[in-house]
């Protein structure tokens, strides 16, 4: 039951498209190589970790691995960056409700091309054996996760 990404250029747009099933969820377009980026501000922001949620369910269908991972791109060459104007439209749907969370503003959009290793990472957080962190007390990594999909 997973989402399908789709990204691709369409004359001067980036087009991103993602799908549940047959029914389009949500439509993303920027301007395609609209205005270039410094390329070491972006191999800067490259260089900071990247957090990714891990869900595996058992056979039983219950979580058996549910991890927040934290990873460190290596070997990274950045041919090029861009920015530009964009756009984001969510769309309802019963079982993948991202249309709840209401896009008020975009912030910041870039598209890059880059060459990078995505070496194994490790455990930043492991929910199943030390469950939800709470308030500020946590484990030293709340809000970091913001950054997890700022480069996507």
């Amino acid at each position: 039951k997973l989402a399908k990404p789709k990204l691709f250029v369409e004359e001067d747009v980036l087009v991103g498209f993602l799908d549940y099933g047959s029914i389009r969820i949500a439509t993303a377009t920027m301007g395609y190589k609209q205005y270039e980026l410094n390329k070491d501000a972006v191999l800067k922001s490259m260089k900071k970790p990247v957090f990714l949620l891990k869900n595996v369910p058992g056979v039983d269908g219950k979580p058996e691995i549910n991890q927040l991972t934290k990873i460190y791109l290596q070997d990274i060459t950045v041919k090029g960056a861009w920015t530009g104007v964009a756009s984001l439209e969510l769309h309802p749907h019963a079982l993948a409700p991202i249309a709840n969370f209401p896009v008020r503003e975009i912030v910041d959009v870039s598209h890059f091309v880059v060459d990078v290793t995505l070496p194994y990472g490790e455990v930043a957080h492991d929910y199943i054996k030390h469950g939800v962190p709470t308030g500020a007390h946590g484990h030293g990594h709340h809000g970091s996760h913001s950054n997890a999909h700022s480069h996507h």
